[in-house]
């Protein structure tokens, strides 16, 4: 967020829309802001209830983000389903806002703790402290790197990064292709990065392809990402095909491109699914972005952190490499390639998004099947 005295009234916003679907007792799930803004009376602590109760901390780059709402419903819901009691520490700022997230959460009497990392090795000092008071920690969604964590719950982020490239390159197999990386905070970020190369490296050797150049973002920001992007346009427009790391970053490359009158003449591909994404999808003027089905991934990590606090641990689809040197339980979903083509049979019949909603600017709305 650009302006920080806002925090606090986003945050209220955010616990507010959030709580008007939560009970304040201990059978249900509650939405806490940070640790100062907090209502003890919300997430009351009864030694006496044996429900296992999990801590998730999430600090993002704003509040504002369609894709995390989603994964703390539908991840609430689940524990929810499963008898365990949610605390959300949710909020727009940094590391160290997240860090004294966590220190509040492990007064709560938490039994697992689940953490949305804002940044990948910033983290490793708190989560050494979880553990050593034999909390154990889930990484979602976001590897924490450089100390030992129990599980790691995500998609095949390597696969995101080859699905924009084969999206691509099947719609410019030759041209000038622009490459817009993540944060430089976010492992996925070089785990998309290195699966985009794995696909395009050949190309670009064989010289079908060119790299215009290849971005880099300090935070996930639609307005980092404009400037960036903006500056590149200004050198050059000869562009055939801009990789974005998600659909915010595509948002801002398509309202750059509508500038210059490039929209839909030049290929963008992103992540998340976002409304946005999928409308401008059916429009022309996003070729792709890749869906990633979250009630698969939440309800997944919901069930891995209720087996986790009862001392259980189920197989893992394959173990990573976090830093640390002990490799990491990494519990792992499908990404999915989601084109015009394709749209009604993956994230309109998933319920991910309405019909109406996505061909809201279209004059003709497809039948869903």
């Amino acid at each position: 967020m650009g302006n920080r005295p806002l925090l606090p009234l986003l945050g209220a916003i955010a616990c507010l829309a959030f709580l008007a679907g939560c009970s304040a007792s201990r059978g249900d799930t509650s939405l806490s802001r940070s640790p100062a803004q907090s209502s003890l009376a919300s997430d009351p602590i009864n030694p006496a209830n044996d429900r296992v109760r999990i801590g998730f901390s999430i600090a993002t780059d704003t509040f504002i983000i369609e894709r995390w709402n989603k994964d703390i419903k539908i991840f609430t819901g689940a524990a929810r389903d499963l008898g365990a009691d949610v605390i959300v520490q949710m909020s727009a700022g940094g590391a160290k806002e997240q860090i004294s997230q966590i220190n509040f959460l492990l007064t709560r009497d938490i039994d697992v703790l689940v953490l949305i990392a804002h940044d990948s090795e910033m983290l490793a000092a708190i989560v050494k402290k979880a553990r050593e008071s034999k909390i154990p920690v889930i990484a979602y969604d976001r590897l924490i790197l450089g100390t030992p964590i129990d599980a790691y719950v995500s998609f095949d982020n390597r696969e995101v990064g080859r699905l924009f490239a084969k999206a691509l390159l099947s719609a410019v197999p030759e041209g000038r292709y622009l490459l817009v990386n993540g944060s430089t905070r976010d492992n996925n970020s070089y785990e998309v990065n290195a699966g985009v190369h794995e696909e395009l490296d050949g190309a670009i050797a064989s010289g079908k392809v060119s790299v215009v150049d290849e971005l880099w973002l300090d935070e996930w920001s639609y307005d980092e990402a404009r400037e960036k992007i903006g500056a590149v346009l200004e050198r050059t427009t000869d562009i055939q095909a801009i990789s974005c790391a998600n659909d915010q970053i595509a948002q801002a490359a398509i309202q750059l491109l509508a500038e210059y009158r490039l929209a839909g003449k030049v290929a963008v591909v992103g992540q998340d699914a976002d409304i946005g994404a999928c409308q401008k999808i059916v429009e022309g003027t996003q070729l792709m972005t890749v869906y990633k089905p979250l009630v698969l991934l939440a309800t997944h990590a919901a069930s891995l952190a209720v087996s986790l606090a009862r001392g259980e641990l189920p197989a893992a689809d394959r173990r990573v490499d976090n830093k640390s040197g002990v490799s990491v339980p990494f519990f792992m979903e499908a990404p999915i390639a989601v084109f015009r083509g394709n749209m009604d049979s993956t994230v309109i019949r998933d319920g991910f998004h309405a019909a109406e909603d996505v061909y809201r600017n279209v004059s003709v709305v497809p039948a869903t099947k």
